[in-house]
């Protein structure tokens, strides 16, 4: 989301409300067997192209994202990405061309690329953006002028109201009026213009703040109107808008996923996960998007973060291995203050150093991502729990993994539905032998796992 005074709304940004009807869109889950996304958090456009070819095509990524490339306010903190103030392609993470390199860089390695898009609001500062535009609040010369701001200029306070939700400013942020022809036609024209430069597909921050109908409409007009599309959209029970609202112009960000794995990661049983997803009250997988935790989440303590430890990286892991959305994995950097920017300006080095974290090439992260494209929509299978903290299940017979978030070594005998041969691994580097039942032993240390499947039958 936005600003830092806009840090409690994000907290409560979610929903309930007016049934609209949309027309139908293209499949909203992204097409190919490689659903998972790289989310590279305030990443330089240059950082992220050798992440591409270095880490994120080899890894078997299908998307990455990037932070918002379109014009913002000047200033450290990271939220200055969702204040735009024009929708020219050029800030600290890099101008056009750098923007357009990226993209067919990526696309060289095998990663599509989708845009984090700000479309909902504008600044509520003045000054002079990040391209050198000159701003004030409700006055964006060239792009908007207060005519195309919606009519209520109050801050939103009654969340069971969706059209207070949907009108009016979220942290005081000036709502564009998205039911306004001009609005929708220069929306349409920016998400073209990086569509034009090769972009795959975008994620739409604050959606639950935009009428669905309006959003429908918008993208109805892109040159690529089945363009992958998914929606932030932080459900809260009882409120006016829901995540529901949004499937029917692609994915909805599944917030609930998140906060929940942490709660069952730090203080309750890994065997409740059994029929995590739509047995626990979500949306239908197809249309959901998941993640252990991002930019917003990560920072609120919502959901778990890369303070976590353990916790924190089984918890990818048993996403990346369970059939139920597609996965997010925020790859960021450290942080002790909520506002701090990137270090560098984005500029990554190295990973692991100047505070750069890197979790999608975390062996431990990157090597599931393999075992999801081997999966792909291979059924769960063979599923064992000790009734609290050690879990496994198979995915048909094309991958197997088990989890022990115990405190103490877990050895045993596993049933899976693997062919009989040697596997690699990928958790630990190591061969496993299965046999002509299907089954193999093995010990797993306390808080590790271990994950097998049928693209990786030798270790490098």
């Amino acid at each position: 989301m936005a600003h830092k005074t806009v840090a409690a709304a994000l907290a409560l940004v979610a929903g309930a409300a007016v049934v609209v009807t949309v027309p139908d869109a293209a499949p909203a889950a992204p097409p190919g067997d490689k659903d998972v996304t790289a989310v590279m958090f305030e990443w330089k456009f240059s950082s992220v192209a050798q992440a591409c070819t270095d880490t994120l095509g080899p890894a078997g990524y299908g998307y990455v994202q990037v932070s918002p490339p379109q014009e913002r306010v000047q200033g450290t903190p990271w939220w200055t990405a969702y204040q735009p103030v024009s929708y020219k392609i050029g800030t600290r993470l890099g101008d056009r061309a750098a923007f357009k390199s990226m993209v067919d860089t990526c696309h060289a390695a095998g990663v599509k690329v989708v845009a984090d898009t700000v479309i909902n609001h504008m600044a509520n500062s003045s000054g002079t953006g990040s391209a050198g535009s000159s701003f004030s609040k409700y006055d964006y010369p060239g792009t908007y002028s207060a005519a195309d701001m919606d009519d209520c200029t109050a801050s939103i306070t009654n969340y069971q109201d969706g059209w207070h939700v949907q009108h009016c400013e979220l942290g005081g942020l000036p709502d564009l009026d998205t039911g306004e022809e001009y609005v929708r036609k220069t929306i349409a024209g920016y998400m073209n213009d990086l569509l034009s430069l090769g972009v795959d597909g975008f994620r739409i921050d604050a959606a639950k703040h935009i009428d669905p109908a309006d959003l429908s409409n918008i993208k109805s007009r892109l040159t690529d109107p089945g363009v992958y599309w998914k929606q932030e959209t932080i459900g809260v029970a009882g409120e006016a808008v829901q995540p529901s609202q949004y499937t029917g112009t692609g994915d909805a960000q599944e917030f609930s996923y998140g906060r929940d794995l942490k709660r069952v990661l730090n203080s309750e049983k890994l065997a409740y996960l059994e029929n995590f997803g739509e047995g626990w009250g979500y949306l239908p997988g197809a249309t959901a998007s998941v993640f252990v935790a991002n930019h917003d989440t990560e920072r609120s303590g919502a959901t778990l973060s890369y303070k976590d430890g353990a916790n924190y990286t089984l918890a990818h892991v048993f996403m990346l291995a369970w059939p139920y959305g597609s996965p997010d994995v925020q790859s960021g950097y450290e942080f002790s203050d909520h506002d701090a920017g990137p270090p560098n300006d984005g500029q990554v080095n190295a990973c692991y150093t100047e505070g750069w974290k890197c979790q999608h090439a975390w062996p431990e992260i990157a090597s599931m991502v393999g075992f999801r494209n081997t999966a792909g929509d291979a059924a769960v299978t063979n599923w064992w729990d000790n009734d609290n903290n050690a879990i496994a299940f198979g995915r048909g017979d094309k991958a197997y993994v088990a989890v022990n978030h115990e405190p103490s070594a877990l050895t045993r005998t596993f049933q899976t539905s693997l062919p009989a041969g040697t596997y690699c691994d990928v958790q630990s580097n190591r061969p496993v032998t299965v046999d002509g039942s299907g089954q193999f032993t093995a010990t797993l240390g306390s808080n590790t796992a271990l994950a097998l499947h049928t693209g990786a039958t030798a270790c490098g």
